[in-house]
This record gives structure tokens, sequence and C-alpha cells, in this order.
């Protein structure tokens, strides 16, 4: 009996010890990862949080729910889609508890995966505690709106710029090399050297990025791509000295010291450039800084270090630089900023660059603003997750407004605009650049790529063309050749052109005018046509027919029905009663006889009755309508006026020869079907021209 309870006794110490020993050896590791969590080497830290949140105890909630929000902030900041399922069982154990910016970072995450109705539901819940957060407020707007703006696309046209891009790295940021738009530089991780000789990033996990140059050929091509020459040996240290270094103890120090450049921008010139550059030092990374370098007989110089801020331990990169070379825009964590990664400036005067100001709280939210672009004009260009987007990092413009006051100081004020799609998605989308003054240029993206990686993108935006063509014609369908149209809009445009010898024409037009256009041929009556450009978002064609009728026989009007036996005009028939109106309009000097006719069934002189009545009506209609009673004259001719055939009509109806006339003897020669046809091509309303000179003298 002893025994067994001194076999207990040592089977419950070894098991004390044991689980002694693991709660030490979680607490180790979770000290080494929360110290990789602190100076940013989010991947590492993701790392360790990933094997130690499983070890764990279930009742050690408040541990549990910690890691994994940690899990979930490293995974968020490195774009892995892990970040969803961490925050999840932070929730499961309560973080929310300790910090409600739990549901708001799930449904960034869910908003960065276009899962909008999911992230809607965080954000709201998120706001239930903090009604007046900019970034929540932010994302639950941008959710409602997302059906309504993926419908409203801009006119740019997108595609992969398959010549900077390398499969499985990630390509960004690209920068033309000051005023050239035939040369540029971009930021990649590509594995440029021999494999021993790269090293992954600490903070993402992936090949550290260095800056490759590229040019356009003769045929437009993109070309020699290849890392920027002097560049690379002068932030890595491969100097003389190293170079005099045996093979291995050269390659161990480039392992341990490697540094990672990207991000450029250039002086107008393209003399000077900018660009981001860190470098580890004995092991450790210290954050981001702005270097400058010169280029002379084709290479660039050794960089040297821009001051911007008196502590040395502040971040920022991401440089660009105004036109005229006097302003540098760049994104920093700096102190006092409104959270996260911020837009600041620094003006130069007298070769020296001023205390670093933040752009203020029209351009900054606690979320992120980065990789800034400023156009000649002032128009500043920068990606940010803290204004309302499409999920990730938008990109946004900002016009120069009227000056604001802020702390007292007199700035200036923007207007901020999403770029929209094609340019947003619902991943990451930064880094854009123009070539010179036009709206084409690339931007970057991470769009679609299951590991994350970043894409160059081209854009361009088509020349918006407006027109209006179609067809001058008779009523008869012949061709006008000798047609003229003149078009004269609100905007000042007044044009007359010829027409083709296939009666076609096509004219431009500008966006957001009201035209008139009026069609004009010897013989014939004019007829004018309204049209309006207002409201269209891309090219269109207009396309509008000109019938122009004859001033030399009579004309029938198609579709003017009456009662049966009867004078009253038809609901039907007030549409071509309306187009008769128009014509008359579109000439305000012709009188008109307009008549009506019968068939030839029944007594000659009720028939002769009921037509005169018939044209009564029709302008008794045009009367009503606004036109004068002078230039009208009714006339009912029964069935004295049969038709007689012309070419549409034999095409039409083959058993009719073309002059023949649809008189008695003929109609009662035909089968009775034939005949019910006749009888029907007599019975019409026809009006011709009896003066073109109505109150001209």
């Amino acid at each position: 009996m002893r025994s067994i309870q001194k076999h207990i006794i040592l089977i419950l110490s070894l098991m004390t010890l044991v689980f002694g020993l693991a709660g030490c050896g979680i607490q180790k590791q979770l000290k080494r990862a929360d110290k990789k969590y602190a100076i940013g080497e989010y991947y590492e830290a993701a790392q360790l949080y990933k094997k130690i949140y499983p070890k764990i105890k279930r009742n050690q909630k408040a541990l549990k729910a910690e890691v994994a929000f940690k899990q979930g902030e490293c995974y968020r900041i490195i774009n892995h889609p892990r970040a969803v399922n961490a925050y999840k069982n932070a929730i499961t154990y309560k973080y929310q508890l300790v910090d409600s910016i739990v549901y708001l970072r799930q449904a960034q995450v869910l908003h960065y995966q276009g899962k909008y109705s999911d992230a809607l539901r965080g954000y709201e819940i998120y706001l239930e505690s903090h009604p007046t957060d900019y970034v929540a407020q932010a994302g639950r707007y941008a959710c409602m709106q997302m059906e309504g703006w993926k419908k409203e696309p801009t006119r740019h046209k997108i595609r992969l710029a398959s010549d900077f891009n390398v499969k499985r790295y990630s390509n960004f940021a690209p920068c033309f090399i000051g005023d050239d738009t035939d040369a540029l530089m971009f930021t990649s991780n590509r594995v440029a050297r021999k494999k021993k000789d790269n090293k992954n990033s600490p903070v993402t996990g992936v090949p550290i990025c260095q800056i490759y140059s590229t040019r356009k050929d003769a045929q437009g091509k993109w070309v020699d791509v290849e890392l920027a020459e002097g560049l690379y040996e002068a932030a890595n240290g491969d100097d003389q000295e190293s170079k005099n270094t045996e093979e291995g103890e050269a390659s161990s120090k480039r392992q341990e010291g490697t540094a990672e450049l990207g991000v450029c921008c250039f002086s107008a010139d393209g003399h000077t450039m900018y660009f981001t550059y860190s470098k580890p030092i004995n092991g450790k990374d210290v954050g981001a800084h702005i270097y400058t370098s010169s280029r002379a007989s084709g290479t660039w110089a050794e960089p040297q270090e821009l001051l911007l801020f008196k502590d040395s331990t502040i971040t920022c990169g991401h440089p660009a630089l105004s036109h005229d070379g006097d302003t540098l825009y760049f994104a920093s964590d700096a102190p006092n900023g409104y959270g996260g990664k911020d837009i600041w400036y620094s003006v130069q005067d007298g070769g020296n660059w001023s205390v670093p100001m933040n752009m203020g709280p029209q351009i900054n939210t606690t979320g992120d603003e980065m990789y800034p672009t400023i156009r000649k004009d002032g128009t500043l260009y920068f990606s940010s997750n803290g204004h309302p987007g499409y999920g990730g990092l938008d990109i946004f413009k900002a016009v120069p407004d009227s000056m604001v006051m802020r702390d007292s100081v007199l700035e200036q004020g923007w207007q901020l605009f999403n770029l929209g799609n094609p340019f947003n998605s619902n991943g990451d989308d930064f880094g854009i650049t123009f070539a010179g003054d036009t709206e084409d240029g690339f931007f970057s993206s991470n769009r679609g790529q299951k590991k994350g990686q970043d894409m160059i993108y081209s854009f361009v935006l088509p020349e918006m063309v407006i027109a209006v063509e179609g067809i001058v014609s008779n009523n008869l369908g012949e061709t006008l050749s000798d047609a003229t149209i003149r078009v004269v809009g609100d905007d000042g445009t007044n044009a007359k052109l010829q027409i083709r010898r296939d009666g076609s024409y096509r004219v431009k037009l500008n966006k957001d005018v009201r035209y008139v256009m009026l069609a004009t041929s010897r013989g014939y009556l004019n007829q004018k046509q309204d049209v309006k450009t207002f409201g269209l978002r891309d090219s269109y064609t207009y396309t509008q027919n000109f019938v122009l009728t004859t001033l030399s026989k009579p004309v029938k009007m198609e579709n003017v029905f009456y009662e049966f036996a009867k004078w009253n005009i038809t609901k039907e028939s007030e549409t071509a009663l309306d187009q008769l109106v128009k014509l008359l309009n579109d000439n305000p000097n012709i009188t008109i006889e307009l008549s009506a006719h019968t068939d030839l069934v029944g007594n000659a002189q009720a028939n002769k009755i009921l037509s005169e009545k018939r044209a009564q009506s029709c302008v008794n209609y045009l009367i009503k309508k606004g036109i004068e009673p002078e230039r009208l004259t009714p006339v009912g001719y029964g069935k004295e006026q049969p038709v007689v055939a012309d070419k549409i009509l034999h095409d039409r109806y083959p058993f009719i020869h073309v002059e023949q006339v649809l008189d008695e003897e003929f109609i009662l020669s035909l089968p009775k079907d034939q005949q019910e046809i006749c009888n029907q091509i007599n019975r019409r309303t026809e009006f011709k021209v009896l003066k073109t000179t109505y109150k001209l003298y």
C-alpha cells in the first residue's frame, strides 16, 4: 500500500515539474514573441504566437485571448488571411472585455477580403461603444455604398504591366525618373543574386526589397530591368575593403547587414533621387529612413541620409518631391500624428530641410496614410486604409482647396476623392505615378494574389469621344448626298458640314452641351433635331437620322387612323400628327394642304363629306397644338384621287406595278385579298406644301 502511495506521489511530483517547465517554456517563448512584435518583426512574431497558442490551457482565457489578438495583429499588418480566424479566437476568449478594438480589426480584415456584409456588422458593433471613431464610420459607410460604387467605374483602362512583374515576387511603387517618361524605377523583392546572398525580411517573411531600373526601347517596350547601379553596393557596404575580404567572409557580412531599398522619387531633371532605406544594425531592425543620391556619369553616388527628425528612431519613408524640388512629402509614424502612419512634409530653405509638418486631419486618420505622389499642379495622391474605401489601402486624390485654420495657423485645405474602380479594390492599392501631365501611368496592387504579392498595373485614360452620326434621306428612302447639316450648341459651337456621297455624316460633340441640328437640302423641307450630351461618363455615339420631306409631291402620313365610318382621330394617330407639328415648327414659312382620302367602297358623295370632316379633324388637332390656322388648308377628296404606285409600293406589293393607278377598274380585276390591300392603301391622309413664303414679305 505504501509502495503504491509513493508511486502516486512521485507521478504527481513529476507532472507538476513537467507542467511547471512547460509553463516556463511558454512564458519564455511568449516573451520572445512579444519582443519581436514590439520591434515590428511581425512575420516572425506571428510564427511564434502560432506555436504558443495551442499550448495555452483553455482555462487561461485572458492569456489565450491576448495571444490570439496579437497573432491577428501580426497577420493583419502583413496581409495574411489567417488574421480573420485569429481575431475570431480572440473574441471567443473575450478579448473584447479588455479592448473592443478587436471588433474593428476583425471588420477591417473582412473588409479587406471583400466580405462587406460581415465587415459591416463588425463596424456597427464597434461603433456602439465608439460612436465617433472616424475609421469605423468610414468603414461602415464604404460597406453600405459598395454595390453602388462597383457600378460606377471611371473611364480608365488598366492591365498588368507584364514588362515589370515577376511571378511569386512583389513588384511595386513605380516612379518615372523625373520628367523623362521613357525611364523609371520600381521596387521588387525578386531574387537578383545567388540565393545564398538573399535574406528574408523578419517583418514580412519574404525576400527583402531592392530598387530596379528600366527604360523604353525604340518600339516602346520596357527593357533592361536591372538593379539601380551603384545603390545596391553602397547600401550593403560592398566597398573596396570588402572586395579584398575573402569571399566567404564578405558573404557573411552581407547576410548580417543586408539593406532594404524601395519607394523612390526624383527631382524634375532626374539627377537626384530620394528613397526609403532600411538596414539592420547588429542584426536589429532600426526602422526605415529617407536617403538621397545624385547621379553622375550614369551611376548613382553613395546614398546620404536625409536628416528630417532629430530622433533617429522615428521611421519615415515613401518620399515624394514637388516638381519645383522645394517640398518633400513622406510617410512616418512620428509622434503627435493622428495614429498609424501619417503623411508629413518638409520644406527646403537654403539647402536645409525644415522641421516636418503633419498634413493634418483632412489627409490623415487613425489608420495608415502612405505612398504620397505630388503632381506639378499641386494635386496630392496617397493611399489610406482610414478613409472610406474598397478595403485595404485605397488610392485617394487630394485637390488643393481654400485655406483652413489649424492650431492657430492658416494652412492649405484639401478636397478628397477616392479614385474608385478600377484603381481601387478590396486589396491594397498604392504607389501611383503619372507620365508627365497625362492621365496615363502605373500603380501597384495585390488584388487577386493568393499570397499577397504586389503587382504593377498600367493605366490609361482613353480620349472621351462623343459624336453624332446618321443618314440624311428623303421620304422615299433615297439618300441625299447634297444635303448639309448645321450644328449649333449652347457652348458657342456653330458648324456647318456637307453630307458624304452615301448620305451619311458624323460630327464630334462636346460634353454637357445642348445642340440643335438642322438638316437642309434643295427641294426639301428642313428638319431640326436636338441632341443633349449631359451626364455622359464614357465615350458615346448618338444616332440621328434625318428624313427630309419633298416640296414637289404629296406626303402620306403613316399611322393616322379614324374611328370606323367616322371622322374622329384615334389616340394612336397623335404621334404622327405631332411629327407634322414639329415639321411645321421647323419650317415656319410654309403653308400646307392637309387632305383625307377614302377607298372605292360606298357612295362617292358620302365619302367626300367623310373625308372633308376627317381632314378638318386633323387641322383642328394641329391648331390646338399651336399651328396658325392660316397655314392649314383642309381638303376632303373622297375617292377622287386614287394612289399612283411608286417603287416603294411596288417593292412592298409586287403585284402593283410602278405608275399603276389604284382606280376602280384595276382594283376590281384583282382577287379579294389584293382588293382589300389596295383599298387600304387608298384610305390615307396626306399633306403637301402650298407656299414657302408665309410671313416672309
